[in-house]
């Protein structure tokens, strides 16, 4: 991407392969996975993006090189994890954010992982610490964080509901294990929550859209509850009465790229407790659609258009 703008300024270029540095790995990518946040990086919206850059955020492959350093790790391991520059036949991975990828797993569903599931590991086990029995709101829920984040929840045997933009998606939230679902476009979400909790609200909300649905969330919690915030689909300026204070609810606002915790706690929790949980079948990567790396452009239009539950993977 050169200049910022529409799907058309993401042009294919040839470009030498990366040179892997101290700590870096050469990784073949074989599959790499859509956030809704390379939308806004390609459209110029996302904050402190610079020009040129490469798109993709996320990848699985294998390992074809090797810089001074890596431990853990060697040439012709299957690996997934976050790496810039990941629409791409090869991309750089630095060590300490790969991971093995199990055996069970396809490129396709490794590459699902890393964004997604690594912010809900974040903000459920790291910041959240959610216990069993507790409420927890995810908004949002058919998002790739979103997904992930019911899955965690109920993995530690909390209360989970979800909120989307449309009744398919809320529909689809239950049958994968969602307790409650509801539609922020259309319903009271604070009356329902406080109706299915028995008035007892949420202990734990993750707050991903922002403006459009940080008074009904704010409303939905519980005393002593704490809001988790990690995106802003719906707009960045949050207002809310200092009145949340006789309630004792608390804010978290968060970023697994610049969060001093996500390395020494996130990633090796993730590395010890989550995969295995892959690799046995109790945690499973979701996958609405996969498409050629070829269709970036129809896979950006997706991602803007919300529809899918899950996450959108290319293929090399």
């Amino acid at each position: 991407v050169r200049e910022f703008g529409g799907v058309e300024v993401m042009q294919w270029t040839e470009m030498p392969d990366p040179v892997p540095g101290p700590g870096q790995m050469l990784v073949r990518v074989h599959a790499s996975g859509i956030n809704f946040a390379e939308t806004r990086m390609r459209a110029g919206t996302y904050s402190g993006q610079e020009l040129p850059f490469v798109m993709g955020m996320e990848s699985a492959g294998v390992v074809e090189g090797m810089g001074p350093g890596v431990r853990g790790f060697a040439i012709g391991d299957r690996v997934f994890g976050r790496a810039r520059g990941s629409h791409a036949s090869h991309v750089l991975y630095d060590d300490v954010h790969a991971m093995p990828l199990p055996a069970s797993l396809s490129f396709e569903q490794g590459a699902a992982l890393p964004v997604g599931w690594l912010t809900a590991w974040h903000a459920l086990v790291t910041v959240g610490d959610v216990q069993a029995g507790q409420r927890v709101l995810i908004e949002a829920i058919a998002s790739s964080v979103g997904s992930a984040a019911l899955q965690i929840a109920r993995d530690r045997g909390a209360w989970v509901a979800g909120t989307a933009s449309r009744d398919d998606k809320c529909a689809r939230a239950i049958s994968a294990g969602a307790n409650a679902a509801y539609n922020y476009k259309s319903g009271d979400v604070p009356a329902q929550v406080h109706r299915d909790t028995d008035g007892h609200g949420i202990d734990i909300g993750l707050m991903t859209i922002g403006e459009e649905t940080s008074a009904a969330l704010f409303e939905s919690m519980a005393y002593e509850g704490h809001i988790v915030m990690y995106g802003s689909t719906g707009g960045r300026q949050v207002c809310f009465n200092l009145n949340i204070g006789t309630r004792n609810l608390r804010l978290s606002a968060m970023s697994i790229s610049t969060s001093a915790r996500f390395l020494p706690e996130s990633m090796p929790t993730f590395r010890e407790v989550a995969i295995p949980r892959f690799a046995d079948g109790r945690f499973r990567a979701v996958v609405d659609t996969v498409l050629p790396m070829s269709e970036l452009a129809r896979a950006h239009a997706m991602v803007d258009a919300r529809t899918h539950f899950g996450k959108v993977i290319l293929v090399n």
